[in-house]
């Protein structure tokens, strides 16, 4: 656990855009991001709603922690096909 990154996270609004870098279980120092919504939090752990779904992350497991920016908006489609 990354008492940092834990802090943040725990003192982070709800609704903030974050990523959180954690371990992944049964893989020998793997890890992967979750990258969206600060959904909910509890005493163990945070929820990231992310593009593909609901991540429950547990504060033992997170590495890293930090506020992102919003996304991109959308780029207009070009080349065959596009509106003229």
């Amino acid at each position: 656990m990354a008492a940092a990154a834990v802090t943040f996270l725990t003192g982070t609004p709800l609704n903030s855009r974050v990523v959180v870098r954690f371990a992944l279980h049964g893989a020998s120092e793997s890890a992967t991001d979750a990258l969206g919504t600060l959904t909910a939090r509890t005493d163990t752990s945070v929820t990231v709603q992310t593009r593909r779904g609901a991540v429950t992350v547990a504060f033992a497991d997170v590495i890293a922690a930090k506020k992102v920016p919003p996304p991109p908006a959308p780029r207009p489609r070009s080349g065959p096909g596009a509106e003229l």
